[in-house]
């Protein structure tokens, strides 16, 4: 190893890995329990040390420069292959590990409730869950297996198709009182929560179920799934929720179905993980209870 490289810490290249992923040094600090400013040295620091710009940096956000991409690209994996040889290594740890990464919304209404079988299952994997990132088509550098959205089979990743995601049009019993249909269009008033990430998606139900949205409808928009339903649930408007999701809502009679018609997206729900890594064995025991819990058809 150059004596040069050895100013550089793996420490500060974990930093990076998170920053990266998260595109926050906020939300990397409070996951490393440090604080923003200790994040953004340690990142100042490593530009310095390696002579290359990692991130564009503006007011309101965080980007990876090229050469921040390409050095993420090449160092996540060997961070997460350190990561699990020292695991291996440790004698006070129990016999496996698993780091897993779910999408929010997913996490909150199906995986969570039912992730006490796997861990009754399997009390001897030691499992650690990252519920920060919403990002679609993307498997975390840090996590072994993810469950993520995308619009194709990734190609580069072991997959496992479970279901593609459907939206239901939802809101309180109220304004499911209030509608009023007159020759196919809503003439009453119907406000819309908006997804931030997936602005059109009213535009694609009402096309496809040729049943026209007021012309101008108030919007709300939100930046989480999580946001959009509490939002419905309070009578702020009506939004479009995954279905697979949507049970506990429903079923509580905080929200109801508002009409029938559901926009099938061109979206689905994968297990996913590095190749090199699908035959480990926790993974393994994961992927066989995730595709008999999660697995939908439709």
């Amino acid at each position: 190893m150059g004596i040069a490289n050895r100013n550089i810490s793996l420490r500060a290249m974990r930093v990076f890995c998170i920053a990266a992923e998260r595109e926050s040094f906020r939300e990397a600090a409070e996951m490393l329990f440090l604080t923003s400013s200790a994040v953004s040295h340690k990142i100042k620091q490593l530009e310095i040390d390696l002579g290359i710009k990692l991130f564009e940096r503006t007011p309101r956000s965080l980007h990876l420069t090229a050469a921040g991409t390409a050095l993420y690209d090449d160092i996540c994996l060997l961070i997460a292959e350190f990561d699990s040889v020292i695991t291996k290594h440790k004698k006070t740890q129990r016999s496996r590990s698993l780091r897993i990464s779910v999408q929010p919304f997913f996490a909150s209404e199906l995986f969570v409730p039912r992730l006490p079988e796997f861990v009754a299952q399997h009390p001897d994997i030691d499992i650690s869950i990252d519920t920060s990132d919403e990002s679609p088509e993307k498997h975390p550098g840090t996590a072994d297996v993810s469950i993520r959205i995308f619009k194709t089979p990734p190609g580069a990743l072991a997959c496992d198709r479970l279901f593609p995601l459907r939206l239901l049009p939802s809101g309180t019993p109220e304004l499911y009182d209030a509608i009023k249909i007159r020759a196919g269009k809503i003439t009453s008033p119907f406000p819309l929560l908006i997804h931030e990430s997936r602005p059109k998606a009213w535009l694609e139900w009402e096309r496809s179920s040729r049943i026209k949205v007021p012309d101008h409808a108030n919007a709300i928009r939100l930046d989480s799934m999580i946001a959009v339903a509490r939002a419905a649930e309070q009578g702020l408007g009506a939004a479009l929720i995954p279905k697979q999701m949507s049970a506990s809502w429903i079923n509580s009679t905080k929200l109801v179905q508002l009409f029938d018609h559901e926009l099938l997206t061109n979206d689905t729900y994968y297990l996913v993980c590095r190749k090199e890594r699908r035959d480990n064995e926790a993974i393994q025991l994961f992927r066989k209870w995730v595709l008999r819990n999660f697995v939908d058809d439709d």
